[in-house]
């Protein structure tokens, strides 16, 4: 069976006229090109900067954030630091040939997604006080 290729134009993207293509010059541009000087309901992102929601909108991320990445800094360089200064400790056996260090290692990855879990819970806080610092932005309060 023969097929039609005339039907086909070589360039595609006449086709294609999807949202996410680039917009033609001179026309409005798609929400997704707009940079925040452009949008039609501008918000005042100094105001909003300087509320009181929005700042402690910062202090509850930095209360999570900070703390959660000194914990994994110093879980993830204690494995090389006990392996070089406590060998003996971390050599020994836990269940036929694997050893402490072997089990810290593996911890690591534990640790990584427990951390990640805890973040996702903590985002979605972090989303509830966002939205409701937009809001009252949009309401025009402080």
């Amino acid at each position: 069976m023969a097929h039609d290729d005339s039907r086909i134009p070589q360039d595609a993207t006449p086709i294609v006229g999807a949202a996410t293509d680039i917009a033609p010059l001179g026309g409005p541009k798609p929400p997704h090109e707009r940079t925040a000087d452009e949008e039609p309901d501008v918000i005042d992102w100094e105001r909003l900067a300087a509320s009181d929601r929005f700042r402690n909108l910062l202090k509850a991320k930095r209360r999570f954030v900070v703390p959660a990445m000194i914990f994994f800094i110093v879980y993830y360089f204690a494995l090389p630091v006990l392996i070089g200064y406590a060998r003996p400790f971390m050599e020994k056996r836990v269940l036929g040939p694997v050893n402490l260090a072997y089990l810290f290692a593996l911890s690591q990855f534990f640790m990584a997604w427990i951390i990640a879990a805890l973040y996702v819970r903590a985002a979605a806080r972090f989303d509830k006080m966002a939205a409701d610092v937009l809001s009252q932005s949009e309401s025009g309060g402080k």
